[in-house]
């Protein structure tokens, strides 16, 4: 998981590099500023970034528009599953921020092989700050795994220092997407 004042590969910091200026894309769209890039063998075979506003669809995280553009691209080329699912088992993601519960899961299912994140997700993380989906070993129902995971290796805190400062930006600018309170908000007199 994350590890503090670890020194980062060229090619680590590239690929994370890579996966912030699709966050930045992001922002400049009014998204949620995260990013991320698929590698296969060492190079960039797919991109993505939030576009939850964009599409109205909650499940638009940047991983699985990234898993979109492989699935549909490995389909056209009349790759079978088990190809597919061989292919994503050589895979490595860099993403700007840790996959929420629901990428993690989706990344464990499709067996990829290791990913890298920049800043943790205190609220909604799926490798080791909420769910450790990432462990082979953990399960997600008492009655065991039942969805065919298969984990993956995990690192934190690539360029987390960049992914936070992106976060910052976006709240900082607010967000005209945000619904309206239903409620007026109440304020109390200084006595």
């Amino acid at each position: 998981m994350a590890s503090s004042g670890e020194e980062w590969s060229p090619d680590t910091l590239a690929f994370m590099d890579l996966a912030i200026q699709q966050a930045k894309l992001a922002l400049d769209s009014l998204e949620v500023p995260v990013g991320c890039v698929i590698l296969e063998d060492g190079k960039v075979i797919a991109a993505g970034r939030n576009r939850t506003t964009e599409t109205r669809n909650a499940t638009r995280h940047a991983e699985m528009e990234a898993i979109d553009v492989l699935l549909d691209q490995w389909q056209k080329n009349g790759l079978s599953q088990s190809e597919i699912a061989e292919k994503f088992s050589k895979c490595c993601l860099y993403v700007t921020c840790e996959p929420c519960i629901m990428c993690a899961a989706a990344l464990s299912i499709l067996g990829i092989k290791e990913v890298y994140y920049g800043c943790a997700n205190e609220k909604f993380g799926g490798c080791g700050s909420i769910l450790s989906l990432h462990l082979s070993d953990s399960k997600m129902l008492n009655s065991g795994d039942v969805l065919g995971r298969k984990g993956f290796k995990c690192t934190g805190g690539v360029m987390a220092s960049e992914a936070v400062s992106l976060f910052r930006s976006f709240y900082e600018q607010g967000n005209p997407n945000a619904p309206k309170p239903h409620r007026p908000l109440v304020h109390q007199a200084m006595n």
